[in-house]
């Protein structure tokens, strides 16, 4: 381990292998960090926190701060971050709140300088969110999803996989998986093609989504109608079906928030 002498570290901080802390920073007690990962200069680790193998935690971030919610007395609760994160200058995640709840996020991502999760949100793995991006309390964010510079999504939010949401943007209704959304509030403008295509969708696989898109967003169809002639035309892909059965949630007046964003 590589630990400054102008850090702070509590003894009863668990640090894995070749852990670096840069100057300033400070870890709490009750925390984990895993193998290799970087803590950057004034950087901030509270208690209750873990961060997975391999994350780089760049100068200034505060993690694990008690949760912005009125409702949390002290209890014990967790963040808890997976492998190769990168967090970059002054990005602020919260615990959760509620006794042995935690917020969650997963492998792989970038999170851009100044971002900010709130308590209980769930964010999947591989998602660049840009920066000045507010995630409130409760969100979920699943797999693949690319957030632009300063938007704000508001409580409860689940942005779908593979979706794109433009930047300047307020989100206040759930953003189904495969789009892109934009404006203020932010709304589903078409199938995110590009990001499709770096995931290696095939051209029929895009097709089939753009088709289902046409039905449920520039069709005079209610959301069920739009289901059914998609299920009724044609056997659906997967990636069809997953479209269609958030949407369908989404008319039943729940996303999946609870759901595992994998």
């Amino acid at each position: 381990m590589k630990i400054h002498p102008t850090a702070i570290v509590d003894p009863q901080a668990e640090l894995g292998e070749g852990v670096t802390v840069k100057p300033y920073a400070i870890i709490e007690a009750d925390t984990q960090i895993s193998d290799n990962c970087i803590i950057g200069a004034y950087a901030v680790i509270r208690g209750g926190t873990i961060l997975g193998a391999g994350t780089e935690v760049h100068t200034g971030a505060v993690l694990g701060e008690p949760p912005q919610d009125m409702k949390y007395k002290g209890e014990p609760t967790q963040l808890v971050i997976g492998q190769n994160n990168h967090i970059r200058e002054f990005v602020t995640m919260h615990r959760a709140s509620g006794e042995g709840n935690s917020t969650r996020i997963g492998d792989n991502n970038l999170l851009m300088a100044y971002s900010h999760i709130g308590h209980n949100a769930v964010v999947g793995s591989n998602i660049i969110m840009a920066n000045n991006v507010g995630v409130s309390g409760h969100c979920v964010i699943e797999d693949y999803v690319n957030i632009g510079g300063i938007v704000g999504l508001h409580q409860y939010i689940t942005i779908g996989t593979m979706a794109m949401v433009g930047g300047f943007g307020r989100v206040v209704r759930d953003v189904p998986p495969y789009t892109i959304a934009e404006g203020i509030p932010a709304r589903p403008r078409g199938i995110n093609v590009r990001g499709l295509q770096r995931q290696a969708m095939s051209t029929e696989q895009i097709t089939a989504l753009n088709q289902a898109y046409r039905l449920l967003f520039r069709s005079d169809l209610n959301v069920s109608d739009a289901i059914a002639r998609i299920l009724a035309e044609s056997e659906p892909t997967p990636e069809v079906q997953r479209l269609a059965d958030f949407m369908l949630r989404i008319e039943q007046g729940y996303s999946g928030r609870q759901a595992d964003p994998h």
